[in-house]
């Protein structure tokens, strides 16, 4: 493929031991996210994902199972296929390391390292743990077991090879601190510095040949060490070194991985194995945190996270949703949660807030309602002349900003930030709607006003369906469709306002997210076993008391009034919108319209309950409750914070 260098970014490759979970499906989101991107601003792109088949774990695995080793990893590795093709990944290839290809490159790079004299005969005497892989120093294990992972450790002696890691810890550094952007985030990048300022040693990396695994060239009775495998598979794919276009690919761009992988040997051992090649080193080598169950790390070995099937399976089951529609809500909620500098908790009742809330409150309900509209007052079709008159006003002035935002998120490899700001469109688009009221332009007649409402909403949704294309692109094409449009989206078109020709003719509104019905899901997803426990004696019961732990689930947050607006026929009611800190306004229904007139409410800061379950009120759905109080003349005071410049979604305790 001779040309421009492609943009190349790699997952990490899974471990043939189990079966694809949410953990490994994040990394792999992540990836397929920002590959997409590339894409859709017309780069040639390059998306490597893979699977590690030499561990000795997968070998203890498959006699386990009765199988071969490779019997076995031909069976388990299509498990990762098929699940990455169930998650709509759009990778390029897919290594495996029992592949010819790969044996031969991993030969290649061993031979040369040999001449060079990075790797060397000697005897390795230490800790080994066969489920990390890994070697560690007498300092990193106590009472028998790895400090850093807890897996058990066993001491070995036997005749090895060795990579010469201690001849590289200056460069490595030098390397750090000319590229800033190597190591990312900045919390990994300091853990590796201080990783190798505590002194690199050289790297036991062959074993003893059992039957399975690599074989050392010129040596049979040894196999190399999995890591030092495993890493290789990124230079394999780019045909090193036969292809003459090899630097088409190489080096990589990103390198994306959890942070179990990162310091030790992505951050560290693979860059000193290039350098000893005299090859050029990854752009970014970028790692995240953890899902934690129940504070827990989510594992395979745990049995306690689930697999993305599950998950979409049950949540379709919940929600009424089509089977792909669900796995771009999983896609969101893994992309929108994980965290790159610490862990996060992975809850099914978060999963189901993101979705009822975000989804279809918000990105859902804006298509609806827009496209409710448009049929009402103007046939289906979009109205003409309005892209003109719209070009200056406040959506088109924020989607030109939040397209630059989101440009800058995905540069900087940050896909959470980048759908964050792109919420900050959908809740605008929201927003101007009730501001611009095209029911009451309408009613007075103004069929100007209404067509320029109806064509800001319906511009709005289409820049959206292009920015949503690289994380939910199922979810980004039904949106296209119901617009009228039929063209694949570009990037660059985002950044255009106008570009939704006048004359097209939309599709009948079609509900994309049907809400989870909280009352009768109120286990949304499948959960661990509850343990077994004696019961315990009733307690004697006691009225009108709570316990603390009742009390804590009430989340309490500091909001501020964005917009009030009366509902119609009715006389207490008005309609409220709210900023909770979350990057999108909720509605509230709210029994204030005696006491406060809508014009005196935006601006004020108030207190409301942010996690209580939706409830409609006269037709309007309404998404949490304020605090007042009744006074001596029964009329309605609302709680407010004493200072006024505390943040929106600061919580009340």
């Amino acid at each position: 493929m001779p040309g421009d260098k492609t943009f190349y970014i790699t997952t990490p490759i899974y471990y043939v031991n189990g079966v694809p979970h949410v953990g490994s499906a994040t990394t792999t989101l992540l990836c397929d996210a920002l590959a997409r991107y590339h894409r859709l601003r017309g780069e040639p792109t390059f998306l490597l994902t893979g699977t590690d088949e030499h561990a000795q774990k997968v070998a203890d695995a498959a006699a386990k199972a009765g199988e071969t080793p490779q019997a076995f990893v031909d069976r388990i590795s299509q498990n990762y296929i098929e699940c990455w093709r169930f998650l709509n990944i759009s990778n390029d290839d897919f290594i495996r390391t029992s592949e010819p290809r790969h044996r031969r490159v991993v030969a290649e790079v061993f031979r040369r390292l040999q001449d060079s004299g990075d790797i060397y005969a000697g005897q390795y005497e230490g800790w080994y743990s066969v489920a990390d892989e890994t070697f560690f120093r007498d300092s990193e294990v106590a009472d028998g077991r790895a400090i850093e992972t807890g897996a058990v450790v066993e001491r070995v002696t036997e005749e090895v090879y060795y990579f010469r890691l201690s001849a590289y810890g200056d460069r490595l550094l030098q390397h750090i601190q000319d590229n800033p952007n190597f190591l990312q985030p900045d919390t990994r990048r300091n853990e590796v510095i201080a990783f190798i300022k505590e002194g690199l040693r050289d790297l036991a990396i062959s074993r003893r040949n059992t039957g399975w695994g690599i074989p050392v060239p010129e040596d049979p009775s040894q196999v190399v060490y999995v890591w030092f495998d495993a890493l290789i598979n990124y230079l394999t794919v780019t045909g090193w070194p036969e292809n003459p276009d090899w630097e088409v690919l190489w080096p990589a761009d990103v390198h994306l991985v959890g942070k179990e992988i990162y310091t030790r040997f992505h951050a560290t051992l693979w860059p000193a194995m290039l350098m000893g090649l005299g090859l050029g080193l990854p752009g970014t080598v970028l790692g995240h945190g953890w899902w934690l169950i129940e504070g827990e790390k989510g594992s395979k070995s745990k049995g306690n996270i689930p697999t993305p099937q599950d998950v979409a399976a049950d949540l379709a089951a919940r929600s009424g949703a089509s089977p792909e529609v669900c796995v771009d809500a999983l896609r969101y909620y893994l992309i929108r949660g994980i965290s790159f500098t610490g862990d996060a908790e992975f809850s099914a009742a978060a999963l189901v807030d993101r979705y009822n809330y975000e989804l279809a409150n918000d990105l859902g309900n804006l298509l609806h309602r827009t496209l409710n509209m448009l049929k009402q007052y103007a046939g289906g079709t979009v109205p003409g002349g309005a892209a003109a008159r719209t070009a200056d006003g406040a959506l088109a002035f924020l989607s030109r900003e939040v397209t630059q935002d989101a440009e800058r998120a995905m540069t900087a490899l940050d896909p959470a930030g980048a759908l964050s700001v792109l919420w900050k469109l959908v809740g605008a688009g929201n927003k101007e709607i009730d501001t611009q009221a095209p029911w009451k332009r309408h009613k007075a007649g103004d069929t100007e006003g209404v067509a320029d409402a109806l064509y800001a909403a319906l511009e709005t949704l289409r820049i959206i369906s292009v920015l949503l294309a690289p994380f939910l692109p199922h979810v980004a094409g039904r949106v296209r469709e119901q617009l009228g449009l039929t063209d694949a989206p570009r990037w660059a078109d985002a950044a255009q306002w106008g570009l939704l020709p006048a004359g097209t003719k939309t599709q009948e509104a079609q509900p994309i997210f049907p809400r989870i019905d909280i009352k009768r899901n109120a286990n949304p997803l499948p959960a661990k076993e509850p343990a077994v426990t004696e019961p315990a004696a009733p307690a004697a019961p006691t009225a009108d008391l709570i316990t603390i732990d009742e009390f804590a689930r009430v989340q309490l947050r500091v909001a501020e009034i964005k917009t009030a607006e009366r509902i119609e026929k009715a006389k207490k009611l008005l309609r409220l919108t709210v900023d909770v800190g979350e990057g999108t306004d909720r509605q509230l229904v709210a029994g204030i319209a005696e006491s406060y007139a809508p014009e005196d409410l935006p601006g004020r800061k108030i207190v409301v309950v942010a996690n209580l379950q939706p409830a409609t009120i006269r037709g309007v759905e309404s998404q949490g409750m304020l605090l007042a109080a009744t006074d001596a003349d029964g009329r309605i005071i609302l709680m407010t914070p004493e200072r006024l410049d505390i943040a929106p979604g600061a919580k009340v305790k």
